[in-house]
């Protein structure tokens, strides 16, 4: 399985569709380590994430190949970047959403030509529900991460944090079934081989970390409630992501609610941004084990911004 080759192919398929996010020096972050951290802002992607690449490259794939109806799943974000690309190929589409999902995310969904069914509570049995319909209704299923062309889509962060940035020594990415670091993660280890890829999780729902350090795929005991709803559940048995962060992650974060919570409040007072809880996984990492970027130039994929806002409000 080449991903970088499919990075590649994925930046020609989607360029013209798909935003070259901002990055950003975070001065107070900076000063944190004695370093130079810098913010990169999917949050300011089309559907305010990193997820309108990855299935916008897949849906593009699969109209070249004369397939235009498809079942996915989704905890909101790949809902949304799913539906926006359903849009721009005018093609059908149905998306499962556990019941838990975001508000917010669910009601943004309302804009696109996307049919919504809201399932269980629990992301990975409603991620099974949808495939099972999928194959039942003779239907091409789209996994959020489980897919090459999704990962591919998703690492063309890295082909833009190649041409942004002259050195990085580590990028901290936050993981969930993996294919955002499975992308960006397979493509900076392409081009620059000493930069360190760093997966960050939540204590409360560290599937990827629990997998990784175990040597197969396991599911914690209890998935507990998290901020960083957009990496919560568990990962597919069979998924590609495990075998690829086998290879291109080279440690894993994790860090806990309260510290989740104070990583969405500082960007917000430091940089006046609304970011997700997925995101202020990354902030909380750095700011939890500062102690190993010191002096370092640092990344922080700054994953999405889709948190209603009475849950913002009340963070801040």
């Amino acid at each position: 399985m080449d991903v970088y080759k499919e990075v590649i192919d994925a930046e020609s398929r989607i360029r013209a569709h798909t935003l070259t996010t901002p990055l950003i020096e975070s001065k107070a972050l900076s000063k944190l380590i004695g370093g130079k951290v810098y913010l990169k802002l999917e949050s300011e992607q089309h559907t305010g994430s990193f997820k309108a690449r990855g299935s916008l490259n897949k849906l593009v794939y699969l109209q070249q190949r004369g397939i235009t109806d498809t079942i996915t799943s989704s905890s909101g974000n790949h809902a949304l970047g799913y539906a926006r690309a359903l849009e721009i190929t005018a093609g059908q589409g149905t998306v499962y959403l556990p019941a838990t999902a975001s508000k917010a995310k669910i009601e943004a969904l309302k804009d696109y030509p996307v049919k919504v069914v809201l399932h269980d509570d629990d992301p990975l049995s409603t991620e099974v529900f949808a495939k099972a319909t999928a194959a039942r209704e003779n239907k091409t299923w789209l996994s959020p991460y489980n897919d090459l062309q999704v990962i591919g889509g998703q690492g063309t962060i890295g082909i833009e944090l190649e041409a942004q940035l002259d050195k990085i020594d580590s990028v901290l990415i936050t993981m969930g079934g993996g294919g955002l670091i499975s992308g960006v993660g397979s493509y900076l280890k392409r081009v620059s081989t000493n930069t360190q890829i760093v997966g960050c999780e939540p204590e409360n729902s560290a599937d990827m970390c629990l997998s990784l350090a175990a040597g197969k795929i396991v599911g914690m005991e209890v998935e507990k409630e998290t901020l960083s709803d957009g990496s919560a559940g568990g990962i597919e048995e069979d998924s590609v992501t495990f075998e690829i962060c086998q290879s291109v992650v080279d440690r894993c974060l994790l860090v806990n609610e309260d510290e989740i919570a104070e990583g969405i409040a500082s960007i917000a007072q430091q940089h006046h941004k609304i970011i997700e809880g997925a995101a202020g996984v990354v902030v909380a990492s750095l700011v939890r084990y500062r102690e190993q970027f010191i002096g370092q130039s640092v990344v922080l994929v700054i994953c999405g911004a889709n948190i209603a806002l009475d849950k913002f409000k009340a963070l801040i």
